[in-house]
This record gives structure tokens, C-alpha cells and sequence, in this order.
């Protein structure tokens, strides 16, 4: 007989459950019991066998996530997951970086809850509306934990409206006052938590900012998509001529004239310019070149049904930027876009590249911040593509 107050899988839709997988699609499921909408619920195969506990909302096509596979009180389980993400982080974060991802969502198996920690604040994004009911407990393990002197909710996201929750940006915790100065990799920035983007700085790409640092030398370089001046600052401090910071926001190129003059750099030497990438990238054609460009756009593609447009929209990107580099310059170019994988990403530049006839050379693919762990059983965590290119 199956279990009443259980989720039962249909024969053959278990699968992904028994790989631990955490995401259960509505066309899975066999039976629902009665339940409050966000309540962890115990997951059955259909012969009525123990596979894990889960939240579920009814009318989602994503219908549920696991956050236990195992026999056990799951709000301990969620306990256990949320200070494994912490020692994690303690054992592999340096001492000269005090910004990094605490919490990785899918990738920590706390599915639907991020946390980031800047400096002694941490900022929340809670994603669905099953870690919203845990938003106390979450908190609660947090303070004890870590002591921070504030928590931040900011949580805004497409997957925040499916699941019929409204955007929340308030102080959980403490007190939070402008933007907070941090340190990545030895180098200083000021984080806007409450008006910038994410959850104020883009963590995920503090490896590929080292990188580019380290082939900036000598080197005049252009940050598109610049945001608040993260490539700019590491491309000088690697001992780059001059970095050119080109974004449409305002308010983040003010931030980003702040960042340059807090690790010593000249704003005057290094323009900091407001203008969409493309028409830039097109007005300036050949009278402009540099011999270091980096592209971080945000995502083209926020569903499966964008896939073209924004291939089109990367191809036509990277086809420009190769345009203006010298021989033996360097394009370094990421896609944030889950929807579009590394293999589809690199065929879109070597489309670019053949509308551009550059001879181009991958040196170095995406290098994963250990602060985004990506599950084994989650392979789609994987969103984040880069690759450092050398251009004939």
C-alpha cells in the first residue's frame, strides 16, 4: 500500500531520485499527499521504498527539491549541510579574501538557498518557497555558526516569481549601511549588497580575475561589461598600461572609479566609460585597438527558448571584440548562461572567430572558484564558461 503521507514516484520516474539528483518534475509524480505548499515531505519510489525527503510546491513544473537522502530528521540534515558549506569554505578560502560564496545552493545540497559572505556580512537569496519557510532556521544556524554582524536577505530572481513569492531586499539582522569594503585576493573593493547586482560582486569569477592579472603585463586592456571595475583593478595590479572599464550602469562605474582609487590606480589614466558594449565595440571599429579584452556579459539566455538569439547575440559579441586585437593579443570570454553549455559556447566562438578570419588558440578553459562547488549529482551547476584566447 502506498504511504499517505509520502510523495510517490511513478515506475521508471524514480531514477533521478536514486542518483540524487535534486530537482522532482511534476510529470514524476504518481500520488501527492495533503500538504501545505513548501512543506518537506518524505519521497517514495512505487513499491512504497524510502528515497529521501524534499519541499514541494504544487503547480511548478520543477514540483520539488531534495535536500536529504537519507533516513533521518531532514531539518538535521539541513543543519549538517549548511556547516559542511562552512568548514568547507574555511578550509580553502585564503587569508587575503574575506568575500566568497558560503552557501552554493544545489552545490552545497541545500537546493534554493544562496548565501554570500562579505567581510563580517552575509547576504541571503532565498530562491523558492520551501527554503523560505526555513528562512528562520537558516538564520538561526547562521548566527550561531558564524557571529556575522548583519544579515542581509536579498532575493530576487526569476525562480522567486514562478514559485509566487515577491522580491525582498531588507535587513534580516545588524545593521547594514552603504556599501561595505572587502578583500579578494589582496586587493580592496567596496560591494553595494543593497542596489548592485547579485548579491553586490560577481564571486564566481575571482579565479578568472587572477588569471587575467597574470597575463595583464604590459598589456592595454578593455573591461566590457565591467560592472564595478573587478577585471580593471586585477588587470592593473598585474601590471597592465592602462584598463579601459566600459558599462551602461551608472551607478556601478561610480563604484568602479571608487575601486580603482582605493588600490592606488589613476581614474584619469584608466577611462571609465557608459556606453552599451556593441555600439562601442562598432563605433570604435579599427582606430581603437587593445591588446587585452575581456568579455563578462550577463546571461543572453535565461531560457531554453532564448538558445538562439542569444548564440547569435555571443557570436556577433566575440566577432567584435576579435576585430580590435592585434596579432597576438588576447580575448578572455565567459557565458553565464545555463542554457548554453561549454560545448555550445566554444562552437559559438569558433564561429566568431571564422567570421572574424582570426587564427585563435584556446590557453586556458573556466577555472572553478572552490567557493561554487558543483554536486557530481548536479552537473547543470555548472553554468559558469570561459576561455582565455590567443588571437594571430
Amino acid at each position: 500500500m502506498p504511504n499517505s503521507e509520502a510523495v510517490i514516484l511513478k515506475q521508471g520516474r524514480e531514477v533521478h531520485a536514486r542518483n540524487h539528483h535534486p530537482w522532482v518534475f511534476l510529470g514524476a509524480i504518481a500520488q501527492f499527499p495533503e500538504f501545505e505548499n513548501g512543506s518537506i515531505l518524505p519521497v517514495h519510489d512505487y513499491l512504497n521504498n524510502f528515497l529521501g525527503y524534499g519541499y514541494f510546491n504544487r503547480g511548478q513544473s520543477i514540483v520539488g527539491r531534495m535536500i536529504s537522502f537519507r533516513q533521518e530528521d531532514p531539518l538535521e540534515t539541513i543543519k549538517n549541510s549548511i556547516n559542511n558549506a562552512i568548514s568547507l569554505r574555511t578550509q580553502n578560502i585564503k587569508q587575503d579574501t574575506n568575500c566568497y560564496r558560503l552557501i552554493n545552493g544545489e552545490g552545497d545540497f541545500l537546493p534554493g538557498l544562496i548565501v554570500d559572505k562579505y567581510d563580517s556580512v552575509l547576504v541571503v537569496q532565498i530562491n523558492t518557497l520551501g527554503m523560505e519557510r526555513l528562512k528562520s532556521l537558516i538564520v538561526e544556524i547562521l548566527t550561531r555558526s558564524l557571529s556575522p554582524s548583519a544579515i542581509y536577505e536579498k532575493s530576487s530572481t526569476s525562480t522567486r516569481q514562478k514559485e509566487g513569492l515577491p522580491d525582498v531586499s531588507t535587513t534580516l539582522t545588524g545593521k547594514v549601511e552603504g556599501p561595505i569594503e572587502v578583500m579578494e585576493n589582496g586587493l580592496k573593493f567596496l560591494v553595494d549588497m543593497t542596489h548592485g547586482q547579485k548579491t553586490g560582486w560577481f564571486l564566481d569569477q575571482r579565479n578568472m580575475r587572477q588569471l587575467a592579472q597574470t597575463h595583464a603585463q604590459g598589456r592595454s586592456v578593455l573591461n566590457c561589461f565591467a560592472y564595478t571595475g573587478g577585471f580593471s583593478v586585477y588587470a592593473l595590479s598585474g601590471g597592465s598600461k592602462k584598463a579601459v572599464s566600459l558599462d551602461t550602469d551608472k551607478r556601478a562605474s561610480t563604484l568602479t572609479r571608487a575601486n580603482l582609487e582605493l588600490n592606488g590606480f589613476n581614474e584619469i589614466e584608466n577611462e571609465i566609460i557608459s556606453e552599451d558594449v556593441f555600439s562601442y565595440l562598432e563605433r570604435t571599429g579599427q582606430d581603437k585597438t587593445f591588446d587585452f579584452i575581456i568579455l563578462d556579459p550577463p546571461a543572453f539566455a535565461k531560457r531554453a527558448s532564448d538558445i538562439e538569439n542569444a548564440s547569435r547575440g555571443y557570436r556577433e559579441l566575440n566577432r567584435l571584440a576579435l576585430g580590435k586585437l592585434p596579432p597576438g593579443g588576447l580575448l578572455l570570454t565567459s557565458s553565464c548562461s545555463s542554457h548554453i553549455d561549454r560545448q555550445m559556447f566554444q562552437t559559438i566562438i569558433f564561429q566568431a572567430a571564422k567570421d572574424a578570419r582570426r587564427n585563435v588558440k584556446i590557453l586556458s578553459y573556466h577555472l572553478l572558484a572552490q567557493d561554487h562547488p558543483v554536486s557530481l549529482y548536479y552537473p547543470e551547476g555548472d553554468y559558469l564558461k570561459s576561455l582565455l584566447l590567443w588571437v594571430e
